[in-house]
């Protein structure tokens, strides 16, 4: 009996992978996957191919030059149109995009690439919350459109306001302010926590605790509030994600103000956690109340009475317990994380059952596989994000069953989770491979979430940076490939809530909106904050700035921790702090603290924080004319492209003088010198080109030997 022929079949698909090499008469490349497997793509004459860009960044058209681009070793996704017939494949390349700008700089590792980022996102929500631009909380509405705008339910009578989804914004908005110091994102931030407090906020004096109303309806004749969520999978429960994500906002607005209401608020939300949650037998929390006897095993919970599960236990480090333990370095904060960790180390790990952790959980610890829609399946962030929160915990308490799980979860996620094709990171899998595929299959579909890739990033990026395992950097720079890539809308701004496999938008039902139950800037603003913070201070060496505005007398003794999250000890510093634009010198710069001046109005603190071993420190300051260039250190072949960076930011004043202090370098390459010449000529002849200070001896000589400087032992301002 004949086999059956293979149909000829053509359609259009994404593949992302490495470089291998380029044919140019053949006009074809090879291009190697992330788990290894090889391709060739063919190049036609309709190619067009782009520089992934930031939001807010015009189109970086490079069709003219691909391949020239087409180096070997240079990761690129290819969509194209794909020919198999029996035996055979073609692929047809249409579009190529390129997430390096040169072959190993990654346009996502430039020190301003998330801080620019989480700039334009703020905004978006802000544009689309608060058009008339008066950070007015009783015109806020959960959903928010594609294009940036309410809903148009929202204009009817009835209008939900959901407590959590103005909390992630409030977090999103303080974080903004963080990493840039605009006054907007601090004042939408302050004025959320203050409408949460008046309107969200349930008071029991008798128990000494603090909850949090699910949310409140706005209608023609006042407000409803809602105690109990609505939400499906928690109806007519108060869960206990909620009460966590409630304190999201308050929390990091709490780490920019100090504002002791709002840590007053945290101390009794964390009260009710233990009142009432905690299970003081077993360990854990559970994940549900019930509304009226905040009772955890009555009967009216049903599928959620005597519950934990992973949001329970897992969601309160990310979401406020280490911004609180970094805002006032309590120990009762510190002794919760260690709780929390020590209970997912303990419970979680289901091998050899399972590579995913299980999520869901009886009374007793017993696995429940039958709750819901999880049954017996992964959220895969949840395993990734398990990783990066114990990575983080691991640097307050150096336990090593925290390192090996998350070294674990890390090493077994990308063959089971991720899509090793086309890049980025799956949904919901099922947690037992299939017997005949061995695959754990998709559930659902093949979509991938903003929120999920976040965790992958985050994950691979902290153990990049505490392992300097280099198959942990690949993998990071992988993932924040695909999301730079396909997540960001140019057109109407914010990020995509969902892309299918092939990276293109997915926009239908709840998915096509950028404010939902679901998402309201939390993850993507979170990503931008600690991606630039694992990024700058573990992985490249580059300083990280951060902005705080304390309110008078806030803080005890005046102190202001500065910490960016939880770090080694002895891995970060405080280089230099500005308290309203001017220089300040009263800091601790190993504890990363600051002693606040006494003062009776709110302070702007400006520090900047670097990694304690940096082989390059470069900054720069103009006064006007001149470009004043600090370098310490070794300036090399492998601190070029810093170099190179600090230098075009220096000159990009237009300055007609550029000073250089290089009394503190101890090495500078030819490379580096021709990177000076270089920028000579380009700077032009009007300009001079001065070195100050004293300088080692072959130093000088072989930049004086270029005819292209001028040495000056005086300079015009002293070295800092």
């Amino acid at each position: 009996m004949s086999q059956p022929t293979e149909t000829p079949r053509t359609f259009s698909d994404l593949v992302a992978g490495y470089v291998t090499g380029f044919e140019p008469t053949l006009s074809r490349f090879g291009l190697r996957t992330s788990d290894g497997r090889v391709f060739t793509v063919y190049l036609g004459d309709s190619l067009v191919s782009q520089v992934v860009r930031n939001l807010g960044d015009e189109r970086r058209d490079t069709s003219a030059s691909t391949r020239d681009m087409l180096a070997a070793g240079r990761y690129v996704f290819v969509y194209g149109i794909f020919h198999r017939w029996e035996g055979g494949e073609r692929i047809e390349a249409r579009e190529v995009v390129f997430p390096e700008e040169r072959r190993g700089s990654y346009v996502f590792e430039h020190p301003g690439w998330w801080v620019q980022q989480a700039t334009e996102i703020a905004d978006f929500y802000l544009r689309g919350h608060f058009p008339d631009g008066k950070y007015d909380w009783r015109h806020f509405r959960t959903r928010l459109t594609l294009g940036g705008t309410h809903v148009p339910d929202a204009e009817g009578v009835d209008v939900r306001q959901e407590t959590d989804t103005i909390s992630r914004l409030v977090y999103g908005l303080a974080t903004a302010y963080l990493l840039t110091g605009q006054e907007r994102f601090l004042e939408a931030a302050e004025s959320g926590t203050e409408y949460l407090r008046e309107h969200m906020r349930v008071v029991d004096d008798v128990d000494a605790v603090v909850y949090w109303y699910h949310g409140i309806d706005i209608t023609s004749s006042g407000q409803r509030k809602v105690l109990a969520s609505e939400f499906g999978d928690d109806f007519d429960a108060i869960p206990m994600y909620e009460q966590i994500y409630a304190l999201a906002g308050p929390t990091q607005t709490y780490r920019v103000t100090g504002d002791p209401r709002i840590l007053e608020d945290i101390d009794r939300t964390v009260a009710l956690f233990h009142r009432y949650f905690k299970d003081p037998e077993r360990g854990g929390f559970f994940s549900h109340l019930d509304p009226i006897t905040m009772d955890p095993r009555a009967d009216s919970l049903g599928r959620n009475r005597s519950r934990k599960n992973w949001n329970s236990v897992g969601d309160h480090a990310p979401a406020y317990l280490i911004n609180a333990y970094l805002a006032t370095g309590r120990p009762d904060f510190a002794a919760l994380l260690e709780e929390t960790a020590d209970a997912i180390a303990t419970r979680f790990p289901d091998e050899p059952n399972s590579p995913f952790v299980q999520e869901r959980f009886h009374e007793d610890w017993s696995p429940d596989r039958t709750w819901g829609w999880q049954q017996d399946r992964a959220v895969v962030g949840h395993n990734l994000k398990i990783a990066w929160n114990l990575t983080r915990i691991g640097a307050l308490f150096d336990k090593p069953e925290y390192a090996a799980l998350a070294e674990r979860i890390a090493q077994i996620m990308p063959a089971v989770g991720s899509d090793t094709q086309r890049g980025g990171w799956y949904d919901v899998v099922e947690r037992v491979a299939d017997p005949d595929s061995g695959a754990h299959r998709l559930v659902w579909h093949d979509r991938k979430a903003w929120w999920q890739q976040e965790q992958s990033i985050l994950a691979y990026l902290i153990l990049a940076g505490v392992t300097g395992d280099p198959e942990h950097r690949r993998l990071a720079r992988e993932a924040a490939a695909f999301y730079n890539a396909f997540f960001l809308d140019y057109d109407d701004g914010g990020v995509y809530f969902n892309v299918l496999a092939n990276g293109i938008p997915y926009l239908v039902g709840t998915e096509r909106l950028k404010g939902s139950h679901s998402m309201a800037g939390y993850h993507a603003l979170e990503l931008c904050y600690l991606a630039a913070t694992y990024t700058g201070l573990l992985i490249t060496s580059s300083p990280l700035t951060l902005h705080f505005k304390p309110q008078p007398g806030a803080l005890p003794g005046n102190v202001l921790r500065v910490a960016p999250d939880l770090l080694a000890a002895g891995t970060v510093q405080v280089a230099r702090v500005w308290v309203d634009d001017e220089p300040y010198r009263d800091f601790d710069a190993a504890a990363l603290t600051v002693k606040l001046p006494v003062s009776s109005k709110a302070l702007r603190v400006r520090v900047e924080v670097e990694p304690v071993q940096m082989r390059l420190r470069i900054s720069s300051d103009f006064d006007g004319r001149t470009a004043h260039i600090h370098l310490q250190g070794v300036v090399d072949r492998a601190e070029l492209d810093k170099f190179r960076r600090g230098l075009s930011e220096a000159l990009s004043a237009g300055p007609r003088r550029v000073e250089f202090h290089l009394g503190q370098v101890t090495e500078m390459s030819r490379p580096a010198i021709n990177e000076l010449l270089f920028q000579r000529t380009k700077i032009g002849l009007d300009v001079d080109f001065v070195i100050v200070g004293c300088v080692l001896p072959d130093v000088i000589a072989a930049l004086v030997a270029t005819d292209a400087f001028l040495v000056d032992p005086t300079p015009t301002t002293p070295q800092p």
